[in-house]
């Protein structure tokens, strides 16, 4: 204990780490499969739609166990829950790699995803905890560190070991990591005093999440493929998840001990934190979906080069992080959120520049010129959400923004494409009204393609496609763009001051 009552660590570089690599693992594996998808269909027999579910199961199991973290907190404790989360992560990663057929794998995915809810929101806790006050901003910017670099570092991880090794490491190479997690912070942590309380579990609110975000999740996931709503399935699901939803949010906020505090938002910062977390990491999250994809399929990269045309965006909140989290709270928050906003906003606006001609540096550059506005992002927007909570509530806060932040993540990718295909849809439409035998740019073009032929047909509604691609990703990346100036004026609601309140000392017995 320290002189102020507070607990601190042995050592806050050993307990940082540990829970910094449990969190860098969790994240980690929200992407790692993703390239490993093909390889692990083909493997286990499945078509490639239904190895999405791999993605999808970890998902919602994730999404519907978040909120639980903070209940959970208060019955064992947040060291316990912290630990055991990472034990079980890394038995779950057993059984996913020894799996060997797909609802197998599905079910331990279910599993992983669930066990994994914890751990970021848990991280998050107790690094406020154990940091002295004046740290705290660093103890944040650190985990925004490790929160932007693992889905970055996933795909080409996930992709280097699916061709180096095989599949089954993807998840195998949690276990050494897990352990020494689990080992570290219960060296370091083990004294911190634990105070408990027996809350009633809300069932109702528990079910109702589940079948709400559960079908939400699926509908997501499969609308793009059905055609959304012109498929019965899709509709069906859609009056599940909307019942679902809304019998949650009416009993959370009517029921004595709710599984996840909605009351929370009646708070300013936490409401206009949140709001600008979700929607900015929604924009980042498809960001980092599409500019990949478009690289692999429209450009001609491969998954390797795609990856790298990336990972620029991790180098400068590396570099920055630490200084973000130690002189952060010298300026007002939501100047530097807004500047985070301007950078990745102005990114978007660079992107919907690009041509098919673009060349693999210009992209590099504009991802490093991103990095700018995520190494600025998620510390402060983190810390103007939970700046006015009271200590007792930062595990709820933490778990429903981590919460929201995912379904964001998930909301996004379906989005994404869902824009980027009907985008293109109505390009090449336009496009190809001029496209005709009759018009002389037509038969100039086919004529500098070898003549008219089915090949020089080919050819030439190859280059229309590739056209219409790339004016539906001007389109989705200057949506973004516009997306981020709204962020910018949103975050100034927030009201100061923004200094992080410590975890939960004392909460009853």
């Amino acid at each position: 204990m320290s002189d102020n009552g507070q607990f601190t660590p042995p050592s806050l570089v050993l307990s940082t780490i540990g829970l910094s690599l449990a969190t860098f693992m969790q994240v980690l594996d929200t992407t790692i499969a993703n390239v490993a998808l093909p390889t692990i269909s083909g493997n286990l027999g499945v078509s490639s739609d239904q190895g999405t579910w791999v993605i999808t199961s970890f998902a919602v199991a994730n999404a519907i166990a978040l909120p639980l973290t903070g209940w959970l907190s208060r019955r064992v404790g947040e060291v316990k829950l912290f630990i055991w989360s990472t034990l079980l992560f890394v038995v779950a990663s057993f059984l996913c790699g020894i799996s060997t057929s797909m609802p197998e794998l599905v079910g331990f995915r279910v599993l992983q995803g669930a066990v994994a809810g914890p751990l970021y929101p848990m991280a998050q806790t107790l690094l406020i905890a154990v940091y002295p006050a004046a740290k705290r901003g660093m103890a944040l910017a650190l985990l925004a560190m490790v929160t932007v670099l693992a889905p970055i570092a996933g795909p080409i991880l996930g992709g280097w070991i699916t061709d180096s090794y095989s599949w089954p490491w993807i998840f195998f190479i949690n276990i050494p990591i897990g352990l020494f997690a689990a080992v570290t912070v219960r060296q370091q942590l083990a004294k911190r005093p634990v105070h408990t309380s027996r809350q009633p579990m809300d069932y109702v609110g528990l079910l109702s999440l589940t079948v709400g975000v559960g079908a939400l999740q699926v509908v997501l996931d499969k609308g793009n493929d059905l055609d959304w709503f012109e498929s019965q399935f899709i509709i069906i699901g859609s009056v599940i998840s909307a019942i679902g939803l809304a019998v949650f949010m009416i009993w959370e906020l009517t029921d004595e001990h709710p599984v996840v505090n909605l009351r929370l938002f009646a708070n300013r910062n936490f409401a206009v934190g949140t709001l600008v977390l979700v929607f900015g990491y929604a924009g980042f999250f498809g960001i980092n979906l599409l500019l990949p994809q478009w690289l692999q399929t429209q450009m001609g990269y491969t998954a390797t080069w795609a990856g790298l045309g990336v990972a620029p965006i991790g180098v400068l909140p590396v570099i920055l992080s630490p200084f973000v989290g130690r002189y952060a709270h010298n300026f007002d928050l939501r100047v530097l959120a807004g500047l985070s906003f301007t950078a990745i906003g102005l990114s978007c606006f660079m992107r919907a520049q690009f041509t098919n001609e673009i060349d693999f540096l210009h992209i590099a550059l504009v991802q490093g010129f991103m990095g700018i506005g995520i190494a600025l992002f998620f510390m402060p927007t983190l810390s103007i959400l939970l700046s006015n909570l009271p200590p007792k509530l930062i595990a709820d806060g933490s778990g429903l923004a981590t919460f929201l932040r995912t379904l964001g993540g998930s909301f996004a990718a379906s989005l994404t494409t869902w824009i980027w295909d009907r985008r293109m849809i109505m390009h090449h439409a336009y496009l190809t009204e001029d496209v005709t035998v009759y018009s002389p740019s037509t038969q100039q073009t086919l004529a500098q393609m070898g003549g008219p032929g089915s090949q020089a047909y080919a050819q030439l509604e190859q280059t229309v496609t590739g056209q219409a691609y790339m004016l539906s990703t001007v389109d989705y990346f200057t949506l973004l763009g516009w997306m981020f100036a709204a962020l910018i004026v949103l975050v100034f609601i927030a009201k100061p001051p923004f200094t992080a309140k410590a975890g939960p000392e004392s909460s009853g017995h």
